[in-house]
């Protein structure tokens, strides 16, 4: 009787065989690719969130200037109120504009006329560094309100 033996391999041909079978260290190698993917989507996440919320923050600003200075008598409050409304929305906000500027057109402040507010603000967000996004962002807004009709004392063109 014959008995069948299997073919003699040397023993570093044994190894090489369970070496390239062998699948350790690839569930680190998957996680390190996986983190790094997943901290960058969420960096951006964040950035994004920053950038809306300033944005949010500037028009509201405007907005409200716009209304504070509609329910003035005269150009001169209207103006003072609209620059203070402004400055203390974006400091409650925690925005801090590099310029600020701030164009109240008072051009049809009437009766039943309109105040515009124009708000630019250059400001720095901490939140792009992380991601390599540009720093400095300029967020620009402009609201416009309507004078009461019935308003006394309202100044005449």
């Amino acid at each position: 009787m014959t008995t069948h033996r299997a073919p003699h391999r040397p023993k570093a041909h044994r190894r090489r065989l369970r070496c390239v079978d062998d699948d350790r260290g690839s569930i680190a190698a998957e996680a390190a690719v996986a983190t790094t993917a997943l901290v960058v989507l969420m960096s951006l996440v964040v950035y994004a969130g920053h950038t809306a919320e300033a944005d949010g923050n500037v028009r509201r600003a405007a907005s409200e200037a716009a209304r504070a200075a509609s329910l003035r008598q005269h150009p001169d409050a209207a103006t003072a109120a609209a620059e203070q409304t402004v400055a203390t929305n974006l400091a409650a906000a925690g925005i801090a504009c590099d310029p600020l500027t701030v164009d109240i057109d008072l051009t049809n402040f009437t009766a039943g006329g309109t105040v515009a507010v124009e708000v630019t603000c250059a400001t720095t967000l901490d939140a792009a560094s992380t991601i390599g996004a540009p720093r400095h962002q300029t967020y620009h807004a402009r609201s416009v309100e309507v004078i009461d009709t019935y308003r006394s004392e309202l100044p005449t063109p």
